[in-house]
């Protein structure tokens, strides 16, 4: 009995699926472009763009960060927005699986964002933002998925980068470059601040969720170095 019901459902999704030329099974699971793809993108678009820089006349100031709004639903996406105009924070970071990955659901996100002139916000891409081909979606209407910005205050500067993890991998051209760049430019600032999709230290492991172990004592020297 067991055996016929899983034929059945077997056949039925073949069924579906083979019926509608629409249907992108790929799309729907994994992102068609890499991270080194995504890099490359991202520093082209950063060459044409710039890096942000953002100066306070305060010396302490607020970043309030999410992650996993998965739009479609924007309730807990408005709460947050709402908490960070009412607490005047300086910027939001929206840390990855903020949609999930659909074309609509990036429509809503770029008509709720929140303008320039309200607070700065800066994006990064988690796997659900990559899926049913939904790097071109993000990159078309909000460009780079690695960055770094800055904030400066009267006392000292900070640094903030921004990485894509959405690949579960920074890759070897991303990890290049955040070396290249702690290198340079940490010295430069009072505070530095990572931003990753991924939870480094997660214990369940997925290939999508979790950076290889070899990556991750990199990152861990990297960070115990600067």
């Amino acid at each position: 009995m067991q055996n016929l019901i899983i034929k059945t459902i077997c056949l039925f999704a073949c069924v579906v699926f083979s019926s509608c030329e629409k249907i992108d099974l790929r799309s729907a699971l994994v992102s068609y472009e890499n991270v080194n793809e995504r890099f490359n993108q991202s520093m082209e678009w950063n060459a044409r763009q710039g890096y942000q820089k953002i100066v306070t006349a305060d010396n302490e100031y607020k970043i309030m960060v999410m992650a996993d709004s998965h739009i479609g639903s924007t309730e807990n996406y408005d709460l947050f927005i709402e908490h960070a105009l009412q607490d005047k924070s300086l910027a939001v970071v929206m840390n990855g699986d903020i949609t999930t990955g659909r074309a609509d659901d990036y429509n809503t996100l770029s008509d709720i964002r929140p303008k320039k002139n309200d607070i700065e916000s800066f994006l990064t891409v988690g796997n659900h933002d990559l899926y049913f081909n939904g790097w071109k979606e993000f990159y078309a209407r909000f460009g780079a998925s690695v960055y770094y910005f800055t904030v400066k205050t009267p006392l000292a500067s900070d640094l903030f980068i921004c990485l894509d993890t959405g690949s579960g991998t920074l890759g070897e051209k991303q990890m290049k470059w955040l070396t290249k760049l702690l290198a340079s430019e940490r010295k430069k600032y009072r505070h530095c601040v990572v931003f990753t999709h991924v939870n480094f230290f997660r214990t369940r492991h997925t290939g999508s969720t979790n950076p290889p172990v070899e990556e991750l004592h990199v990152l861990m020297d990297l960070f115990l170095t600067y």
